[in-house]
């Protein structure tokens, strides 16, 4: 069976809803790293409940998704040889420490690179508060099909990148993760094993486990959090990026960035290896 893009743009996702409680809040925030210094009393409030509780922006990210829907026979996907391609949020509305919430996912395009070279599906999801029916994110993702090309796609072209300056960066922000950071991450929503087993890594081809690329993403909006924001969640509105290479966990991410008004564009390398895992990152920041 191949992709069959009319089939996977009318693909009968179901709305799925999630009750989310403060222990997930900060299970989520523990995992991205918020609270290895636990006398950083900034960062302590998004992982201890007293007086109030806050929770990341980034972990809009992981509420009410989809599951493992390409794993699905009838999707035709070569769901094995799939990656994350790029990840995206736009925040409506300051995400409550605990909440009932609901969203169903949507493919709206499909880019076909040509045989042999992949296919990428774009995806999107809206989370709303059920008590209150107020939207709290819009959340875009691509996914890399890289078994799927030649399939036929409904658009020919994917937007272009958000760009890089091309000097040095204004602010710069390097944050520790965990040798058992993925250990604790995946305990958010992301089971697999990848991330977990020794050997299941190694016939991936990598040395060991690797970190999660959403968590990647949450400590890359801690990083803007912290340098831009001064650590006011309100202050995130929006972020987008490009995963370009895996982390693993123990490593440090350096977060690169530059300030043009209320647009922060950035991009992500592990600082022992000086490889870039995070690229064409875009944030926008409210005053």
């Amino acid at each position: 069976m191949v992709l069959d893009p009319q089939k996977i743009l009318n693909w009968p996702f179901r709305p799925v809803e999630q009750a989310y409680t403060e222990r997930d809040t900060i299970l989520y925030a523990l995992g991205c790293g918020l609270g290895i210094d636990p006398l950083d009393e900034a960062q302590l409030r998004f992982v201890f409940e007293e007086p109030e509780l806050l929770a990341l922006p980034s972990m809009a990210a992981v509420l009410s998704p989809p599951g493992f829907w390409a794993r699905h026979p009838d999707s035709g996907i070569d769901w094995v040889r799939i990656l994350h391609g790029e990840q995206a949020m736009e925040i409506h509305k300051l995400l409550p420490a605990a909440a009932r919430v609901v969203a169903t996912t949507q493919v709206t395009d499909i880019v076909d690179k040509g045989a042999g070279r992949g296919a990428l599906l774009f995806l999107r999801r809206t989370v709303t508060e059920v008590e209150t029916g107020e939207a709290l994110a819009t959340l875009r993702s691509t996914t890399f099909a890289r078994g799927d090309g030649g399939c036929g796609g409904t658009t020919e072209t994917a937007p272009p990148p958000h760009p890089v300056p091309d000097r040095a960066p204004d602010l710069v922000c390097d944050l520790p993760t965990a040798s058992n950071s993925a250990l604790i991450y995946r305990l958010s929503g992301d089971p697999n094993p990848l991330h977990a087993s020794p050997s299941v890594a190694r016939a991936a081809g990598f040395d060991r486990p690797i970190l999660h690329g959403l968590c990647s993403w949450g400590v890359a909006g801690h990083a803007i959090l912290k340098t831009c924001c001064d650590y006011d969640p309100a202050r995130l509105r929006a972020m987008a990026l490009r995963f370009s290479a895996p982390v693993y966990p123990g490593e440090t991410i350096r977060t690169e960035m530059w300030r043009d008004g209320a647009i922060v564009s950035f991009r992500a390398r592990v600082a022992e290896r000086d490889a870039v895992v995070l690229n064409n990152g875009r944030a926008e920041i409210a005053p």
